[in-house]
């Protein structure tokens, strides 16, 4: 899988953020934790641990769970990342990096908590919530 340099900013512009992104690479998350902080899946780019950022004073980090952590800008509510904790893995939302041509959908995890009101076109990797558990080597309680 081929890597490029991607950039973006929240809307208002405080918080900027470089990372090295994943080309053509889009997970859809469909846990009711994404669901529930975002109103749907949560479309996202995997930049590994490359993810650098300014503005760090208008970052609001919430801990989401024991292996992961969720940040938005203070100021204007932008969603800025998802990150695994165990090996510092950002996955940032596929809309704030520019250009976000040339990306598509590659996989979708926790299917078996998505609900029936969407679907997306096109085929996928699919993982359930235990399948993706298993992978990075955590159960359910996230040890």
């Amino acid at each position: 899988m081929a890597t490029t340099t991607a950039t973006g900013s929240c809307l208002c512009g405080a918080v900027n953020v470089t990372a090295k992104a994943a080309l053509g690479d889009i997970g859809a998350c469909h846990c009711d934790t994404c669901r529930n902080w975002g109103g749907g899946p949560y479309l996202s780019v995997d930049c590994a641990s490359s993810a650098t950022f300014t503005g760090e004073e208008y970052i609001a980090v919430f801990q989401s769970s024991q292996w992961a952590e969720r940040a938005f800008c203070k100021q204007c509510g932008t969603h800025l990342y998802y990150r695994l904790k165990q090996n510092n893995q950002y996955m940032l939302p596929a809309g704030l990096l520019d250009p976000a041509e040339g990306l598509s959908m590659s996989h979708q995890v926790f299917i078996d908590e998505k609900p029936h009101y969407y679907a997306f076109s096109g085929d996928t990797k699919n993982f359930t919530g235990e399948e993706i558990f298993e992978l990075f080597g955590a159960n359910a309680n996230g040890s």
